[in-house]
């Protein structure tokens, strides 16, 4: 059985037991004993609140994150695996992302570069902005292909390659 046992601070009062620990009554009256409160005292110099900053939005908020010189630019490209396009086949389908065609599947992935980790079972047709030489392999081992939209001059010779290996 489990016994309700009082808090320290409500046994701490009394004659001579007024300020249950914390020296004199006045230290605990306001905020400035604390150091403030709410994000007070968060500053990266002052670390009074270091532990509770990393604990609520870990150590990335303290210091420099990414990439500070101006002149560098982020690679946005989006990227998804060949695995991950296989195990989320019937959502994709769902979401008209993907066609069930009888050569297979049509993915069209346009703005995404398809990058090779996983494994492919089923015969797909992919649309993809670029995609990695060993998810080219993948999907070409396991009877389908990639077409590649490079940029809007290059459109016009892609469709055309298409064309003649349909043929």
């Amino acid at each position: 059985m489990k016994t309700h046992k009082r808090k320290k601070y409500t046994r701490m009062h009394g004659r001579g037991r007024g300020t249950a620990g914390t020296g004199g009554r006045k230290n605990q009256r306001k905020s400035g004993h604390k150091g403030g409160v709410g994000m007070a005292g968060t500053g990266k110099r002052a670390d009074h609140k270091k532990t509770l900053m990393n604990n609520l939005y870990g150590n990335d908020y303290f210091g420099k994150q990414g990439i500070t010189s101006r002149g560098t630019e982020r690679d946005t490209r989006q990227r998804i695996n060949i695995g991950e396009i296989q195990a989320n086949l019937e959502n994709f389908v769902a979401k008209g992302i993907v066609k069930k065609t009888k050569e297979g599947y049509e993915v069209k992935l346009e703005e995404y570069k398809i990058l090779g980790n996983g494994i492919v079972k089923d015969k797909f047709i992919v649309t993809a902005l670029e995609a990695s030489k060993s998810a080219v392999e993948k999907i070409e081992k396991a009877g389908g292909k990639v077409i590649l939209k490079h940029s809007n001059d290059d459109e016009e010779e892609v469709e055309e390659d298409v064309v003649e290996d349909a043929e």
